[in-house]
């Protein structure tokens, strides 16, 4: 559902600078933060846009809020429409809002009910939110039969130009605020319409500037896009970048990105809770997975950013809380600290005591799930252990083969791991 009466093919400059107009004293103009840690860690001048800072918390407010302010009254009067289970519904709430418009939101029936609240926080009494289905894909469909039916307008997430011209307001207040040459920008890719606003202000005004767009490696639907040569929808993706998860890019935003990304980088899921973790520990940072993408592909960049000026664009902080355990389980995993077997342990007792004692002195069972079957020679047990320093995974191996322990390695087998664990 693009807008096919859009203005141009691609945002414009001048049209940039127009909705910084409209959103002055709407969103918030966040800070251009040099960072001494990543810094020093990568041996260049790393700079963070926060945009976790947003009222929001996240730039999703530039692009609803730019579309709406440019609809024609009469357009207005009828509301407004969207799909989205995270930041782009939270941004057309606030907008709705701030312009005193009826929106309604549609959000599947599996969305975390903090992210609900939220939303109506955000929409107040301008707001109706409408769950439906399991997936992004049903809500989709539902506002799409709504908008038909009651001639409202249907705000896209990231194929229409005016809200990536919304969201191209990012790079204009971080050319604005540079006191210094900017040799790269990084930044998430979902559907891509940060990437096509951005790289619109830095093609123009900064064209020596590298533009690094980052994918999560479990939904590379840009990258497999830009690959192909045309826009591919994929059939599966992980979906736990959830900010940067889509199947299917937008038209629009895929030719602009082709266009102006000098290239697109895949970063896996377990390295972006790594850096989730990082940021909360070292930076008091509350990063959402795709806010943290783009520091996450620093490492896949380390050597050709020695001595550079990079910004790294982090695009939202809301973090869900109850994730925590899983963004930690991932990133042990990810680091190759957490490891997991079945075991079949002979069934006599003493066993389980041998086994303990090839556990070195640091490593940790966090997980065992055994029961004692009396008609068998051995049985299984899901054994869970946390590893200090990596290097201890492959001593911790060979002394369990030395003991004649019959065991499978869970990690390495992704169907059976994803079933048991």
């Amino acid at each position: 559902m693009v807008d096919t009466d859009q203005h141009t093919l691609a945002p414009d400059l001048d049209n940039i600078y127009l909705a910084a107009d409209r959103l002055r004293g709407i969103a918030t103009h966040t800070p251009l933060q040099e960072n001494l840690n990543l810094s020093d860690r990568y041996e260049a001048n790393i700079f963070l846009k926060r945009e976790d800072l947003q009222v929001v918390r996240s730039y999703k407010i530039r692009g609803a809020y730019n579309k709406m302010a440019s609809l024609p009254q009469e357009a207005l009067a009828k509301g407004v429409v969207c799909a989205s289970a995270g930041n782009h519904a939270q941004g057309l709430a606030y907008a709705c809002r701030k312009m005193g418009v009826k929106g309604t939101i549609f959000m599947p029936t599996t969305t975390p009910n903090q992210k609900v609240k939220q939303v109506k926080l955000f929409g107040k009494e301008f707001v109706d939110v409408v769950l439906i289905g399991d997936t992004y894909d049903d809500a989709y469909m539902a506002a799409n039969e709504y908008v038909q039916t009651h001639d409202s307008t249907f705000v896209h997430p990231f194929d229409d130009i005016l809200v990536m011209e919304g969201q191209g307001t990012v790079g204009l207040e971080i050319f604005k605020d540079a006191s210094f040459k900017i040799d790269y920008v990084l930044m998430a890719i979902g559907g891509g319409g940060l990437a096509s606003g951005v790289s619109t202000v830095f093609k123009q005004l900064s064209p020596k500037t590298k533009l690094i767009g980052v994918e999560p490696l479990g939904s590379p639907s840009m990258k497999v896009s830009m690959d192909e040569g045309h826009v591919v929808p994929l059939d599966h993706i992980d979906k736990f970048v959830d900010g940067a998860a889509v199947k299917r890019v937008g038209d629009i935003t895929f030719e602009i990105c082709r266009q102006n990304l000098d290239r697109v980088v895949l970063v896996p899921e377990g390295k972006v809770c790594t850096t989730i973790l990082q940021l909360y520990n070292e930076e008091a940072i509350v990063a959402e997975p795709a806010g943290a993408l783009s520091i996450a592909a620093l490492d896949l960049l380390k050597d050709e950013i020695k001595g550079k000026n990079v910004v790294c664009l982090v695009g939202g902080g809301n973090n869900d809380i109850t994730r925590t355990e899983e963004i930690k389980e991932r990133s042990l995993l990810y680091e190759g600290l957490k490891h997991y077997f079945i075991i079949r342990f002979p069934q006599r007792s003493g066993a389980f005591r041998d086994f303990l004692n090839v556990l070195g002195p640091t490593d940790d069972i966090t997980r065992f799930e055994y029961a004692k079957k009396t008609n068998r020679e051995t049985g299984p047990a899901l054994v869970g252990i946390e590893l200090k320093n990596r290097d201890d995974f492959e001593p911790l191996i060979q002394r369990m083969q030395a003991q004649n322990i019959v065991f499978e390695h869970v990690n390495d087998k992704p169907d059976l791991f994803q079933f048991l664990i």
